[in-house]
């Protein structure tokens, strides 16, 4: 079989198409405290300064080996965007946020018209704009972005989850109006370069708000993004935190390409559950990846491949003081596996 660039392996795995080896990759946030040494981009001024930001994404690829690029690194930029209070982040801990501005339908028209140039949209951007044009050619530019239901959790607080069960045309109308930001961000992320687009949605959970929520709240809002990129030609993997296994189903149901599961999810389980997409990952973040050593990285590399896993990846997002030689373990073991 024939051998391929880091893009077109990713490209063939995503689309279902053969390859010589598995990709080496992390759909989830990549940067670690030995990354930032090695680059001297750091965090917070990572999260904010788009080179500093792409210098920090290149490290996954040069310090730990991963075959992409991926940016941002935390899931705070798009409700920073229309005002929310945000807690800052610090070196090892990402930022978080701690207050809401959009509490019934009429908030909701006070933050139409925006302008995607601005604040850390307009940073991540331009990261991946340097990174496409540093390495579109070779390796896969990855966007990232929350999802349109966590991104609604975010502007409205916790009564978010309330509110789809009390008041539907609010809940509607938020998801409406989170789903055309993350079409219209996404479209510029591909614009500068972005060729694989990762939707982080973890509180879209089918196992926290049922299905019958899940089919009427989630699942045609993915599929409006996952349209416009497939439009594009642009594939979709999608990540929610938690037990997913019993909404792998409705999760694919949306058309996305992948899915990445936690390490709460049983992976032989996961496959039989979906048609078509793939699924991705699901090493612990905490548990193995941080906390053990390169052997035992290797050994739990082997289990999820063994599992049949599509992609191997971590869990979720990579603790910051992960060891380097843990992330290299399992690059490894995903380099040296032919399907």
């Amino acid at each position: 079989m024939a051998e391929y660039t880091p893009k077109q392996r990713l490209a063939r795995v995503l689309t279902g198409q053969p390859v010589d080896r598995m990709p080496a990759i992390s759909v989830t946030q990549t940067g670690t405290v030995d990354q930032m040494e090695a680059s001297g981009a750091f965090w917070p001024e990572a999260n904010e300064d788009a080179e500093k930001m792409a210098a920090l994404a290149e490290a996954g690829h040069n310090v730990v080996g991963f075959e992409a690029v991926r940016v941002p690194f935390d899931i705070t930029a798009e409700a920073e965007f229309f005002g929310c209070e945000i807690k800052p982040g610090t070196m090892e801990q990402q930022p978080s946020v701690i207050g809401h501005v959009i509490s019934n339908t009429e908030d909701i028209e006070k933050f139409k018209g925006y302008n995607l140039d601005h604040g850390r949209i307009g940073v991540v951007c331009d990261a991946i704009k340097i990174l496409a044009d540093k390495y579109g050619d070779e390796l896969p530019v990855m966007g990232s972005m929350i999802g349109p239901f966590s991104l609604a959790q975010h502007l409205n607080g916790d009564d978010w989850f309330m509110a789809i069960f009390t008041d539907e045309a609010f809940g509607l109308a938020l998801m409406e109006f989170t789903t055309d930001f993350c079409v219209a961000y996404a479209k510029k992320m591909v614009e500068n370069g972005a060729d694989t687009m990762v939707i982080i949605d973890p509180t879209a959970s089918a196992q926290l708000i049922g299905a019958e929520f899940y089919e009427k709240f989630v699942v045609p809002y993915h599929a409006k993004i996952v349209d416009a990129m497939h439009e594009a030609n642009v594939p979709v993997v999608l990540h929610i935190c938690g037990d997913t296994t019993k909404g792998l189903a409705l999760m694919e149901s949306s058309g996305v390409d992948a899915i990445s599961v936690d390490q709460n999810v049983d992976v032989a389980t996961a496959v039989g559950n979906v048609d078509k997409a793939v699924i991705v990952g699901n090493l612990d973040p905490v548990n193995v990846l941080w906390n053990q050593t390169p052997e035992v990285v290797k050994e739990e590399s082997r289990k999820v491949l063994d599992a049949r896993v599509g992609l191997l990846a971590p869990g979720c997002g990579i603790v910051s003081k992960t060891p380097t030689e843990n992330l290299q373990a399992m690059v490894e073991m995903a380099k040296s596996h032919k399907y």
